[in-house]
This record gives C-alpha cells, sequence and structure tokens, in this order.
C-alpha cells in the first residue's frame, strides 16, 4: 500500500504518542500535533515526522495549525482529532467559552470543518476520541454549552465526550456520501498523566496504586490505530462509538440526530462568532 498521511492531535504523550510510534513503524507519513512544543518536537524527532504545536484553548491557533495543514498536507489519510482533557474548576478561554467544552469539542470541530476540502478530497477517515465518561456523567443541555448554568469538572467532560460522538454522526450524515468515514472511540482507562491537573476525583485513581491496573498508552491506542487501518463500511460502521473493537453502546443522547444537527449548528455559530470579535478587533486596530 501506498505510504498515508495520518495527522494525530494530542501526539506529545499518552495514546496519541503511541499510535504516532505505531503508525510510523508501519511506514506511514505522521504529523503530529501538540501542545508543549517540547514534548511535540521530541515525539517528531524521535519517530522522523513533521510536527506543529498548537493549544486548543485558543481557537486563532487551531486556525493557524489548519492552514499550515493545508500547506503541508495536500492529502490527508487519517485526521485523529485526539487532543483533550479533564479541566478544573470553570474556566473560559480566550474565546469566551468553558475550556473543556473548548478543548475536547469546539477545536477538534473547527479544524475538522477548517479541513473538510482537503478530507473530503482524500477520502478520508476521520476518528475522534471520545470515553466511557459520555455514559456515566454526561446530562447534555444544547442550550448550556459552556456550562454556565451548572457546572462540574465530571459533568463538563462528560458532555464534551458525548459531544465528539454527537460531531462523529453529524460528519457522517454531512459527509460520508462525499467520502469522509467517521468513528468516536473510548481508549479505555490508561496509565498517563490524563486528569492530572484536573480536579476531578478520577485524578486520584492516576496517582494511586490504581495505575498499575490501568492500560498501557499503547493499549489505549489499540482501537484508534485499528480503526485507521481498518476498511470502513466493512471492518466497521461509519459515524459509530467503539471500544475495544467492538460497537459499543453509548449516552442514549448520542442517538439522538436532531441533537446532533443542533450541535453541529451551534458550534459553527460559537466558531464564527469567534472570528466576527478577530474581525471587529482588526477593524478597531485599524
Amino acid at each position: 500500500m501506498p505510504e498515508r498521511t495520518i495527522v494525530i492531535t494530542g501526539a506529545s504523550d499518552g495514546i496519541g504518542a503511541s499510535a504516532a510510534r505505531t503508525f510510523a513503524r508501519q511506514g506511514e507519513r505522521v504529523v503530529v500535533v501538540g501542545r508543549s512544543a517540547q514534548k511535540t518536537e521530541a515525539i517528531a524527532n524521535e519517530i522522523g515526522a513533521d510536527f506543529f504545536v498548537s493549544d486548543f484553548a485558543d481557537l486563532a491557533q487551531v486556525r493557524t495549525l489548519a492552514t499550515q495543514l493545508k500547506e503541508k498536507c495536500p492529502r490527508i489519510d487519517v485526521l485523529a482529532n485526539n487532543a483533550g482533557g479533564i479541566m478544573g474548576p470553570r474556566e473560559l478561554t480566550v474565546d469566551g467559552h468553558e475550556k473543556t467544552f473548548q478543548v475536547n469539542h469546539l477545536a477538534p470541530f473547527l479544524l475538522t470543518t477548517e479541513l473538510l476540502e482537503v478530507l473530503t478530497a482524500s477520502q478520508a477517515t476521520v476518528i475522534n476520541t471520545s470515553s466511557v465518561a459520555n455514559s456515566l456523567f454526561a446530562k447534555f443541555d444544547i442550550d448550556d454549552l459552556d456550562a454556565a448554568k451548572s457546572y462540574s469538572t465530571n459533568r463538563a467532560y462528560g458532555n464534551a465526550k458525548l459531544a465528539n460522538i454527537l460531531f462523529t454522526a453529524e460528519l457522517h450524515n454531512r459527509y460520508n456520501t462525499e467520502g469522509i468515514s467517521t468513528a468516536a472511540f473510548h481508549p479505555g482507562g490508561v496509565a498517563t498523566n490524563f486528569a492530572a491537573d484536573s480536579t476531578s476525583p478520577m485524578r486520584l485513581a492516576y496517582k494511586s496504586f490504581l495505575k498499575r491496573f490501568m492500560l498501557t498508552p499503547d493499549q489505549g491506542a489499540d482501537t484508534l490505530v485499528w480503526l485507521a487501518n481498518a476498511t470502513p463500511g466493512h471492518d466497521w460502521i461509519s459515524g459509530a462509538y467503539y471500544a475495544k473493537r467492538t460497537l459499543s453502546k453509548a449516552n442514549r443522547q448520542a442517538y439522538d440526530a436532531g441533537l446532533a444537527k443542533a450541535l453541529w449548528q451551534r458550534s459553527e455559530a460559537m466558531v464564527a462568532q469567534d472570528m466576527d470579535k478577530l474581525d471587529q478587533g482588526s477593524d478597531h486596530g485599524a
């Protein structure tokens, strides 16, 4: 098979870095994206990959990343939206959005939609890293996406991971006929630095003896690698949610097509609003 171009966000550590190493060993062209310049460059140098640094808490950086990827990668065969995490107390980003929702959903939504022309031309696979937290913690309110009315660390994370699945379903609905295949997946409880900076009770498990019972990053990356290497429509169903290479049951709200469509529309409006703010700032500065 000819070399593919695989872009992985959140690739400076954990399952993203593990998947990047695996794809590089398989002879693919890997592009790693991470928030930490030092860690991202280290992984890139280790596997001989291109890399870009982008902080998803700043949507201007996501737009810059999309531009850089389009310049560097005329073809993208796989986009793995893997960046994300659990945050601490409610915090707004520079764009005015709740940080958990922006980093886990709005930023990958923006990156994917900015790359749609390349992705459709490449007949690409888009893989979104979700979590079983979508079933455990989510109480999704389409009218409170920035959690202004009600916030908890776990609920915000669960809602964002449910948003990943809803985004996957609507991306399939809108663009599968144009060649894009997409899936969301739960990697399992992986022994990484995940949740280390959050206030979620889950962070304690990652710092206790329980960590020894968790999956390795390689094990956590297994379903991501499988989705990228297997054949959509034959080995897995586009628009669906997986765990351990198996079709998995998500939160009941994940199957609400109207909610998936509404989330897409709200997300479009939210990122467009941020662009309007930038334009207004430029006009004022002029």
